[in-house]
């Protein structure tokens, strides 16, 4: 998988960075957090103009995997990448992991939740209504040109890691 961008996209809670450390143990692609780029450990976010550096300086390297939706910057890790994985989970069970991950240490964030924030829960609630349209659109759009995997359960993409794990053990 040398040479590989890969984008790794979809609701809170649906288990892209649980997917994404594991095909960063199979492949040895370096695998970047957008939650990291974005905040920081004393709970505070960067701005625009900080995040977007932190991120074309990513997009330059010759491979990756970047964890994360952040709509704002998706059409551009689409036009660099080579594959995206896509977890379309439902929003019930997206709700109740990331409930299930409070107080959990995380190499995805910066910080360990003590509690599900309200706001945060709400937009895992709006996610399908706000964010799922233009990553359909985007789909759409890309399908030719870009190896586009979807998710549908936590079960599927823990099977086509296993294939993977077989073929690179072949």
């Amino acid at each position: 998988m040398k040479g590989k961008k890969i984008i790794i996209i979809g609701c809170p809670g649906a288990g892209k960075s649980t997917f994404a450390r594991k095909l960063r143990d199979l492949t040895g692609l370096p695998v970047f957090y957008l939650d990291m780029l974005f905040h920081n450990p004393d709970r505070t976010t960067v701005g625009r103009e900080e995040f977007d550096k932190r991120l074309y300086v990513i997009l330059k390297k010759q491979e990756w995997i970047i964890d994360g939706n952040y709509l704002r910057t998706l059409a551009l890790r689409f036009e660099t990448c080579t594959d995206v994985f896509f977890f379309d989970i439902p929003v019930e069970q997206c709700l109740a992991n990331a409930a299930a991950r409070v107080g959990q240490i995380r190499e995805d964030l910066p910080w360990v939740e003590s509690e599900f924030d309200e706001d945060f829960r709400q937009y895992i609630l709006d996610f399908p209504r706000d964010q799922l349209p233009k990553i359909y659109e985007l789909i759409g759009q890309y399908h030719s040109s870009r190896s586009i995997t979807v998710f549908r359960s936590r079960d599927e993409a823990d099977a086509w890691l296993s294939c993977l794990q077989h073929q690179l053990t072949k």
